[in-house]
């Protein structure tokens, strides 16, 4: 069932975007600047825009969930948790060897988090359907969720964070109009439950979720036509599913696409070289 896990990422990826006013809830200059250097892999520029939005909008929490996700991002790739040697091995996926996390990122990962729950829950008390407020939960718990699952190898603690992550995200698509980014995690409950095991489908249970992997994709794939900030993640997840699934032409376009949108990411570029037997193009020793 570990093979799974590793699509527990897709829970982090709302925090790789904001759509747009009346959708996901807010439309800033710096949120889109934060998440542009996120998909580049250019961590203190992303917390630079970041700074600047919490500074104009201390009292809102999608600032704060935005960074612990960047936070979140930097363990991952500084583990290198983030490379298809990884994510495809079922192996590395449930090896309980537990990686070494930086404490001081820990620190501000953990205050973040708690500034953006405060915030949200306080905003929600008041407007259960305020979309930024559902939008930063869904974020917080999603990065909850792949903290648990990746750095502290914690699988099956991470499930709860995971349903409540799904949970908001369901109700961001039940408003008129949906937010269309949060297809984005239901996408990946629908592929992560369909690719469990059946007789453990029965003690897994997520807010109308079937677990259909078709539908998972289909999801994955409205979000890349008709989301926003999230269009790119969605490609990334769908690139890790179709490489999962033996469909490599179809990872490598998609990975062709974010090299090329994305030139600062050596991720891309190196995941690229990999599938063609070259050489790894850069990236972190």
């Amino acid at each position: 069932m570990f093979r799974i896990w590793v699509l527990a990422l897709l829970w982090c990826l709302p925090l790789m975007a904001a759509a747009g006013e009346g959708a996901c809830g807010v439309e800033s200059p710096e949120v889109a600047g934060a998440f542009d250097h996120l998909y580049n892999f250019n961590f203190p520029a992303a917390h630079a825009d970041i700074d600047r939005y919490i500074a104009a909008h201390p009292r809102e929490p999608l600032g704060y969930a935005v960074r612990a996700a960047a936070y979140l991002f930097y363990e991952l790739d500084r583990l290198r948790i983030l490379e298809s040697e990884f994510l495809i091995s079922d192996k590395h996926i449930a090896e309980k060897k537990t990686p070494r996390p930086d404490p001081n990122v820990r620190t501000k990962f953990l205050q973040a988090l708690d500034d953006a729950e405060s915030r949200a829950d306080a905003v929600l008390a008041s407007n259960p359907n305020d979309r930024q407020a559902l939008f930063a939960m869904s974020i917080v718990e999603g990065v909850t969720t792949d903290y648990m699952a990746f750095v502290e190898k914690r699988q099956i603690a991470s499930l709860s964070p995971a349903k409540r992550s799904n949970s908001y995200a369901q109700r961001l698509i039940k408003l008129n109009p949906p937010c269309v980014d949060a297809y984005i995690t239901a996408g990946i409950s629908e592929y992560m439950v369909g690719s469990l095991p059946f007789f453990i489908r029965w003690f897994v249970h997520f807010d109308n979720v079937q677990g259909s992997k078709d539908q998972g994709v289909k999801n994955l794939q409205l979000v890349i036509r008709d989301g926003h900030y999230f269009k790119p993640f969605a490609k990334i997840l769908l690139a890790i599913i179709d490489l999962r699934e033996k469909r490599p032409r179809e990872t490598e376009q998609l990975l062709e696409e974010l090299a090329r949108n994305y030139p600062s990411n050596p991720l891309f570029r190196k995941e690229l070289a990999r599938m063609n037997g070259g050489s790894s193009g850069g990236g972190q020793n």
